[in-house]
């Protein structure tokens, strides 16, 4: 029996011919990223590191530190990269969420592993890598000795057929898996079919990274022309790419018409078989509108923000927030004129940082308060209280809803 994606990856990386759902696996790990809040949260300096070559750090939750125990982690994240000669250290200034500056700094490659503390690193399987997010102590051990174990999980496939309408977005089709599907736990997540070739990148990386809202171990995208397109853009050259194998087993292969899709919404609390169209939740009145996150903060996301909100302007009595998912995001979007437009709608374009979508600062919500965000989470208490209610929705679908005041279909608006 053949092999899926995760699973080759995992076995070349254990120095196997082959391995079955159920084996553990002791790999090597390609790249261990760092985030800011390891260095202020209990923070124990190594004796030593395995590869600074496969360390990077970036400072990314907190910035600008908005705590003095923030604040305290900065010295300890620049002291470390100084001291043990870490090259890929994305400090403030060249900051930004950390899978955004995975993506952009070609540090996720085909064929490898890479891990992080945080949740969403399953955003780097857009570029066929093993990516998962572990706890502290795992990604500390990893940092030291460049080695951890997996257990070999069973994979669930999506063959994506036809063409996306325009509208539909990464963040669509997600919602639309998960209400339909609900969740994954204990189980890969593996994309392709023909239909893939009409979904970018940056779609891509949204329907990866929201793997781990249904709690999927890994969520795997294959190598095509789109995909190479973008790896040589970002000069990742000399990788091993995992197909596939024609007689992989698969837990279930299931289809997924791209061409009957339309925009989706799920309601609070979670996105498992809690979604609907938008146009079936019209009339539900907000508060805040969120546009950013490791999920729809890329420039795309920016670009589609602004010509929805072009001409339009912000309901009173809605705040709309947009966060650029990295500097280099922010740059671009200020030069291409997004932001001018986007403010100038009279929406508040902050730092780039995890900040709202995290409820940490730059945007958290009150008691009462309902909030429709493109971020990555709409669990009770995710972005402020607990008694806030959080939808979750496209950057277009969001856009759209901060000029009426109510969720509100983008097409209406663009109409």
């Amino acid at each position: 029996m053949g092999l899926t994606m995760i699973e080759k990856i995992l076995a070349r990386k254990a120095g196997l011919e082959t391995v079955s759902v159920g084996d553990t696996v002791v790999v090597d790990v390609d790249m261990t990223v760092l985030i800011d809040m390891q260095f202020s949260n209990q923070w124990m300096r190594p004796y030593r590191i395995h590869d600074p070559d496969k360390v990077a750090i970036v400072m990314d939750h907190a910035v600008p530190a908005p705590t003095i125990r923030d604040a305290a982690g900065g010295p300890h994240a620049r002291k470390f990269a100084a001291d043990f000669g870490i090259e890929r250290f994305y400090d403030v200034g060249q900051h930004g969420i950390c899978h955004q500056v995975i993506a952009e700094n070609g540090l996720a490659r085909p064929g490898e592993i890479l891990a992080c503390t945080d949740s969403h690193t399953c955003a780097a399987g857009a570029f066929n890598t093993a990516a998962r997010g572990l706890g502290p102590a795992e990604i500390y051990s990893i940092m030291c000795t460049g080695s951890t174990w997996f257990q070999i999980a069973p994979t669930i496939r999506y063959e994506f057929a036809g063409v996306k309408p325009a509208v539909v977005s990464g963040k669509d089709i997600f919602l639309y898996i998960a209400n339909c599907y609900g969740d994954a736990a204990n189980a890969n997540l593996e994309y392709g079919g023909s239909g893939l070739e009409g979904i970018p990148m940056h779609d891509r990386r949204t329907i990866a990274t929201q793997g781990a809202e249904v709690s999927a171990d890994f969520s795997t995208f294959g190598v095509d022309a789109v995909l190479q397109d973008y790896l040589d853009s970002h000069g990742v050259t000399n990788y091993v790419a995992a197909e596939p194998d024609p007689d992989a087993n698969y837990h279930a292969v299931r289809r997924i018409e791209l061409g009957t899709l339309e925009p989706y919404v799920a309601r609070p609390g979670t996105v498992s078989r809690n979604g609907l169209p938008v146009s079936q939740l019209e009339g539900q009145k907000i508060d805040q509108a969120f546009i950013g996150s490791c999920a729809n903060g890329q420039l795309e996301d920016l670009e589609i923000a602004a010509e929805v909100l072009r001409g339009h302007s912000v309901a009173a009595g809605v705040r709309l927030l947009v966060t650029p998912a990295s500097q280099a995001v922010y740059r671009e979007a200020m030069r291409r004129g997004y932001l001018q437009d986007i403010a100038d709608a009279g929406a508040v374009v902050t730092n780039s940082t995890c900040g709202a979508c995290f409820g940490y600062h730059m945007g958290v919500v009150g008691p009462g308060e309902v909030c429709i965000t493109s971020s990555t989470r709409n669990f009770t208490g995710r972005m402020g209280s607990s008694e806030a209610e959080i939808f979750m929705a496209s950057p277009a679908t969001v856009a759209a809803s901060a000029i009426t005041g109510y969720v509100t279909d983008a097409r209406t608006v663009l109409s």
